[in-house]
């Protein structure tokens, strides 16, 4: 049982004395004669107009992670669904609780109102002064 252990310690030491030696040689070999062109910000070719540092709308990122989150579970599916024959009832039932998480978790995302990508803006209430003038 130890030996299996072992293997795999022989194994991550080969594996990080390679990523070290990968790491420095390319560190010694690689010229480094630096240029004002090579700090500055480049964007597909174009130069920046602007604050490089521009915030973007937290929206880009939600969209992208309900989007892996979602296509990530999908792919479980896959699997699943080629061996589904042989594996019974039981894996059915189990798949179909994954499915109702993966519902659950859609009707959320869906209800909090993520996946509208222009939400409209919250009508504030305005309070009407000529019944706090009657009343006094």
């Amino acid at each position: 049982m130890y030996s299996d252990y072992g293997q795999v310690l022989i194994f991550l030491i080969f594996a990080l004395g390679f990523v070290a030696i990968a790491l420095v040689s390319a560190w010694i070999v690689s010229p480094k004669r630096p240029t004002k062109g090579k700090y500055t910000t480049y964007e597909c070719g174009e130069d920046t107009v602007g604050e490089t540092w521009v915030k973007f709308n937290i929206r880009f990122y939600i969209t992208a992670l309900i989007f892996i989150i979602f296509d990530v579970e999908i792919v479980f599916l896959f699997p699943w669904a080629v061996v589904f024959k042989e594996i019974g009832m039981l894996a059915f039932i189990e798949m179909a609780a994954f499915l109702l998480v993966l519902i659950v978790g859609l009707v959320y995302v869906w209800a909090k109102g993520d996946l509208q990508w222009d939400k409209p803006q919250p009508e504030i209430p305005k309070l009407d002064r000529e019944i706090f003038k009657a009343g006094n």
